[in-house]
């Protein structure tokens, strides 16, 4: 075969190769894999928007297609039924883990739960009740739980045995389906005059409220402005946390931009043999697609090496 006819069925056959997928074996090459964290980090909507549109059944398919095991919606309860369908059949279909959803309409600047008063009780418990066909419809395990607003009015043991009292008659409602609320102390800076503000708070109402039902969430980016000293404090409610959000302090963005030693402490996490999600409850730091591929490459930085 001469030089010339031998470079031009090459050409031809490297041409083909590229446009059919086929190798001149008549395999189809591997499809490059997704990339593997070791923990189960969830975005929520909204965050991949500028990568992946408005569409939240896109943006789940983008968050899968970026390697992600897990998501996130505190909106959930709020959106129509046939889109909380759509949305967890995608999840199904992507084998992403529905993480936390908020169960009930929170008091930021009145109490509730604190207070005692039975018919805000009524109200919290009837959200309970509907929060319960929400996580089955979606597949969710876990929901959000904020106690609201200090009860100037009374002292703290009062208003912690109120507390108690409510989470134990959800707790009831929760159990024989399975389901667990996570409490989520917030920090005094963004949330001032809540109830529930530290590790060891959370930790005592858990111990007493004594239910699979009722455990922490323990989001980072708040105990690091409430209290700090994180990694002792996670150890110390080790056994009643369920449940991690993340955001780096200060600005709430994503881990390596604020103080916060995200790799040490998850390393920590990792090496204590948590399996659930950890939630990416945090913002951008930059605007469009650079600051959503930021994100990415920030997690594939602090996720544990195996």
């Amino acid at each position: 075969m001469k030089r010339r006819s031998f470079i031009l069925k090459s050409a031809l056959a490297t041409s083909t190769l590229s446009m059919t997928g086929f190798s001149v074996f008549g395999q189809i090459p591997k499809e490059k894999p997704k990339y593997h964290f070791q923990l189960k980090y969830a975005p929520h909507i909204g965050m991949f928007r500028e990568s992946a549109g408005d569409d939240p059944i896109a943006q789940l398919n983008f968050m899968a297609d970026q390697g992600f095991a897990a998501f996130e919606d505190n909106g959930m309860m709020d959106r129509p039924v046939d889109m909380q369908v759509a949305m967890a059949k995608v999840m199904k279909d992507r084998s992403l883990e529905m993480g936390v959803f908020v169960a009930h309409k929170i008091y930021w600047d009145s109490p509730n739960l604190a207070s005692g008063n039975k018919e805000k009780r009524a109200e919290f418990l009837e959200y309970i009740r509907k929060a319960v066909e929400v996580a089955k419809r979606v597949g969710a395990k876990w929901m959000t739980v904020v106690p609201g607003h200090r009860d100037l009015k009374l002292g703290m043991g009062y208003q912690t045995v109120h507390v108690v009292e409510s989470l134990k008659q959800a707790a009831a409602i929760l159990e024989p389906h399975g389901l667990v609320m996570v409490l989520e102390p917030l920090n005094f800076r963004n949330h001032p005059g809540l109830f529930l503000t530290e590790s060891p708070q959370a930790y005592e109402i858990c111990k007493a409220v004594a239910s699979p039902s009722c455990k922490i969430l323990f989001d980072i980016y708040h105990q690091q402005i409430q209290e700090g000293n994180l990694i002792p404090n996670i150890e110390a409610c080790w056994d009643e946390i369920a449940y991690f959000q993340l955001g780096d302090n200060p600005g709430r963005n994503e881990p390596t931009t604020g103080e916060i030693n995200y790799q040490n402490v998850l390393k920590f996490i990792n090496t204590k043999g948590f399996t659930g999600i950890l939630g990416m409850e945090h913002g951008n730091s930059m605007a469009g697609i650079p600051g959503e591929e930021a994100v990415i490459q920030a997690y594939k930085l602090v996720d544990p090496k195996p």
